[in-house]
């Protein structure tokens, strides 16, 4: 008789994991960031086998808001990467968060940020509560179970559109050519490619560019190995320049597999030197909303040396000239160890300055209440709110722009969306505003803001978005005017204060009404709904871009 192994278990009913003292456990994701919490303290669940390598921690033992909760909570040894309950309480902002390696998590250094978060320890007396069976039996060998629907998913956290541009020059040769295809290989199965994850296409620059694959083509990570091993070594100069126009214009079609609303990232390699310009190649991909990053790796012969165009053209392909864009890897020979960082930076969105994203892709305008009724201490109240939605933005010359209008029965332009291009110098003058005190006239508001803000910008890139903060009864119809601004094509956010009429902020909303209508009793209620008006202006962005 062959011998039978009996595994006896014990499941609990699913329910709400709960703390040592019965309040429920909120579950977040790996990368809910402390900004996103409301609660002054608050007791999370964070899952088991969270990325590590796509942790933004911030600090040590003190962290700034914009860190994953559960990264820094694995970083300070609160729980392990398994997962489990953490109580997270929030702290003032502080300056010159440090960055340090500890629990194989290297947080980031940050100058200043406007708020932190402290963790510590919770006990959880559900652990099966939220579904995970407990079993007495001992697992038969320490291997974690196959998951082969994330697997077909793909890493939904890292979803972009990536080309690899390899260099197929005659500068590079056949076996250094095979190195970099291994390279391309790792870095592909690192980012966890899947339907609804990353997708990657392959582009060879030599003598003419050949896309050897499009983003559509393959969604597994064994599919594209597969055929990362099939390219074959094309010769000629290498003409990167080219290659990298040719693949801005034509490789990111929505025929080719290209989707809306997510990052498009061109990764550059090069060895050594390109030999002609690729200046002219950034400025079109820039255009496009593409993320050019450059992998140089070996150092120039002296004869490249010579066909060198300009010494600088890292610097001028690059989507941006911070250091983020550009990798130098020394030898093709032993590239294993920059596979993971490299992955990383291809996954680490807030730093895509080019794509087009609601964070760097739109214009915010708000249009604030300056009558009496509101007073000074509530008139900075709204400010600060003001200031904190800005802040989720990237502010930039081509990215994010905000404007500020106040008004009574007169209208001030405070600032418009040319007059500063970086969020330092947008926080600072909306900071500057002073109260200005009369009446209440909202209609004749939101028409001066959208002739002399909104019509200057009106045929530009970024998405128009226009948002009302206003106390009390408006002395004028609100409702042509709003529907001049809808028709206009600007998204419309109502936020009432007091004694705002419910019937005036819906009038003035975009649809669906309700979900672009806010109202708080008091003024200090403006601080809970940051988060949804961020997230309501994402949401409108990415709609509108489906």
């Amino acid at each position: 008789m062959s011998p039978v192994l009996l595994v006896l278990g014990v499941f609990l009913l699913p329910g709400p994991a709960r703390g040592s003292d019965g309040s429920a456990l909120t579950a977040i994701t790996c990368f809910t960031r402390g900004l996103d919490l409301r609660k002054e303290r608050e007791d999370v669940l964070c899952p088991a086998n969270c990325p590590l390598w796509q942790f933004h921690v911030y600090g040590n033992g003190v962290y700034a808001s914009l860190s994953s909760i559960c990264g820094a909570a694995i970083h300070s040894g609160v729980v392990t990467s398994t997962g489990g309950p953490v109580r997270v309480q929030s702290l003032p902002g502080e300056e010159n968060y440090p960055a340090v390696y500890a629990k194989g998590i290297q947080s980031q250094a940050l100058t200043r940020w406007a708020s932190s978060f402290s963790l510590s320890r919770v006990k959880s007396v559900a652990l099966a509560a939220a579904g995970q069976p407990v079993s007495t039996a001992r697992p038969s060998t320490g291997k974690r179970p196959k998951k082969p629907l994330e697997k077909k998913t793909g890493n939904k956290d890292c979803k972009a559109d990536i080309a690899f541009l390899i260099d197929g020059s005659f500068n590079i040769g056949q076996r250094r050519f095979n190195l970099q295809k291994n390279l391309v290989g790792k870095i592909s199965v690192m980012l966890g490619i899947g339907a609804e994850g990353p997708h990657v296409g392959v582009i060879q620059a030599s003598e003419h560019p050949k896309i050897e694959f499009y983003l559509k083509n393959f969604t597994t990570a064994k599919d594209v190995l597969f055929a990362i091993k099939e390219i074959g070594f094309r010769g000629g100069n290498s003409n990167t320049g080219k290659a990298l126009k040719f693949t801005a214009q034509r490789f990111f079609s929505m025929d080719n597999g290209a989707r809306k609303g997510i990052p498009k990232i061109i990764i550059v390699f090069l060895d050594g030197w390109p030999s002609d310009d690729l200046e002219e190649a950034g400025i079109v991909a820039r255009e496009f909303g593409i993320n050019v990053f450059i992998v140089s790796v070996a150092k120039p012969t002296p004869e490249e040396l010579g066909m060198v165009q300009d010494i600088g053209f890292v610097d001028k392909a690059v989507c941006r000239n911070n250091g983020f864009f550009s990798y130098q890897i020394p030898t093709w020979f032993g590239t294993t160890k920059y596979v993971k960082p490299l992955a990383q930076k291809l996954c680490t969105h807030e730093q895509m300055l080019c794509s087009k994203t609601c964070y760097n892709s739109i214009n915010i305008a708000f249009l604030i209440d300056g009558s009496s009724s509101v007073g000074d201490s509530n008139f900075a109240l709204m400010l600060e709110f003001i200031s904190n939605v800005a802040k989720a933005f990237e502010i930039s010359d081509i990215g994010s722009r905000i404007a500020a209008v106040q008004f009574t029965y007169d209208q001030r332009s405070e600032f418009i969306f040319s007059d500063y291009t970086t969020k330092e110098k947008v926080l600072t003058a909306i900071r500057n505003i002073r109260y200005m005190s009369g009446g209440t006239a909202t209609g004749e508001a939101i028409s001066f803001t959208n002739k002399n803000v909104f019509e200057p910008v009106k045929n530009g890139p970024n998405k128009n978005f226009l948002v009302i903060l206003t106390d009390g009864q408006s002395y004028d119809d609100v409702r042509g005017p709003a529907a001049a601004a809808h028709k206009a094509g600007i998204t419309v956010f109502s936020i009432g204060i007091a004694w705002a009429p419910l019937d005036d902020l819906k009038a003035m909303a975009s649809e669906p009404r309700d979900t672009h209508t806010f109202f708080t009793r008091e003024f200090t209620g403006l601080e809970q709904i940051v988060t949804d008006v961020t997230r309501g202006i994402c949401r409108d962005f990415l709609d509108s871009n489906q």
